[in-house]
């Protein structure tokens, strides 16, 4: 029986990472142990091993061919990773940029996925705004909630579109707040 490969997206601030973190944990103690990689952080991986950078920010100067060949790789590389054990990867269904959405998985990192599940975790833009502007540890643009809702508008296009490129099936988790323990049993629901 294949692996599973889950692919874990929400916008910054809507708690997907913790979410994750969480149901990685309970399943764990039942021995279901899967392996929770950032999309981003396997880049930066790749592109340290190819000496193209020294720190994480350098990465986002990449010149568009090299930025494609570096996802490229690091999908492969977590494609790879799934040979050993169940992955979930946790990375953005879109980045807001000024001149408008990037797709967080494009094309060439579907090919080398190939994911079974794609989870987009969401709540309302006054909820995420909130804890946003309560997150000390960040230091984020600040954003207004009709700006946060249209993300995650785009997050849901964009990861129905995953889907009908793949095959993967998606499942929304509302991850309200003080109610993170039903989002975390939702995603175990998903993962077992």
């Amino acid at each position: 029986m294949k692996n599973k490969l889950v692919v874990v997206t929400g916008v910054p601030g809507v708690g997907s990472t913790t979410i994750t973190q969480k149901a990685m944990e309970k399943l764990s103690e039942e021995g279901i142990n899967y392996k929770m990689v950032n999309f981003g952080t396997v880049m930066f991986e790749v592109a340290q091993e190819e000496n193209l950078v020294e720190d994480r920010d350098q990465m986002r100067k990449f010149d568009p061919d090299t930025q494609k060949r570096i996802q490229k790789l690091a999908g492969r590389k977590i494609a790879e990773m799934v040979k050993e054990s169940p992955v979930v990867v946790d990375t953005h269904s879109t980045i807001k940029t000024p001149k408008g959405y990037l797709p967080g998985l494009p094309v060439w990192v579907l090919n080398e996925l190939n994911p079974d599940i794609i989870i987009v975790v969401e709540t309302s833009g006054d909820e995420i705004l909130i804890r946003r502007l309560n997150d000390e540890t960040r230091n984020r643009d600040l954003e207004t909630t009709a700006g946060i809702e249209e993300h995650q508008i785009m997050n849901r296009a964009a990861a129905m579109t995953y889907g009908v490129l793949t095959g993967a099936t998606v499942k929304i988790i509302q991850n309200k707040n003080n109610l993170l323990d039903y989002a975390v049993e939702e995603l175990i629901s998903v993962l077992r």
